[in-house]
């Protein structure tokens, strides 16, 4: 079964060569070359110690194994625990992607921040009025509390930061 993750952005030390290989508008031989080279042990996968050592080779610098891993599992479509030809071609084609959701995720948890209720983690229909008070919004909190029922998906009269996450999108 096809895993539904969403990649997210290669680690730091990955990330000069995959943008090289983009402006260099890599078409698919240079993927298949590429490939090859990773692929040490020549059986058409490539592995989290395969990719460890293409990045210490092409970079210089040492990947961790639980980031190698975490970056395999990531593109992974089968779920066998290594990249196939086309999920190593997305990994090296998604790189600016998965930055920019990485920084819509931080635009996000600083917008919640802006609402949510200092230790809480959440938005409560109190902090949701402090906020909209400062806002020049002066809302009652039952006012509040409605706009917050209309997202609030386990009803516990509270936005976590998921719920906030869907009713932003």
């Amino acid at each position: 079964m096809p895993s539904t993750k969403k990649p997210k952005s290669p680690p730091e030390p990955l990330r000069p060569v995959l943008h090289e290989i983009q402006a260099a508008n890599a078409s698919d031989d240079v993927f298949a070359r590429l490939f090859h080279c990773v692929d040490s042990n020549g059986d058409g996968k490539i592995s989290a110690p395969e990719l460890q050592g293409c990045v210490r080779r092409l970079v210089g610098e040492d990947l961790g194994d639980e980031e190698a891993r975490s970056v395999v599992a990531m593109h992974d479509s089968d779920g066998d625990g290594l990249l196939c030809f086309d999920d190593f071609v997305r990994l090296m084609v998604g790189c600016d992607e998965g930055e920019e959701e990485e920084k819509e995720e931080r635009r996000l948890r600083e917008a919640f921040k802006v609402y949510e209720m200092e230790g809480e983690d959440c938005i409560t229909p109190k902090s949701l009025r402090r906020t909209l008070g400062r806002l020049g919004e002066n809302r009652s909190i039952e006012e509040c509390g409605f706009m917050i029922r209309r997202y609030d998906a386990n009803g516990d009269g509270v936005l976590s930061f998921d719920e906030f996450r869907l009713m932003m999108l």
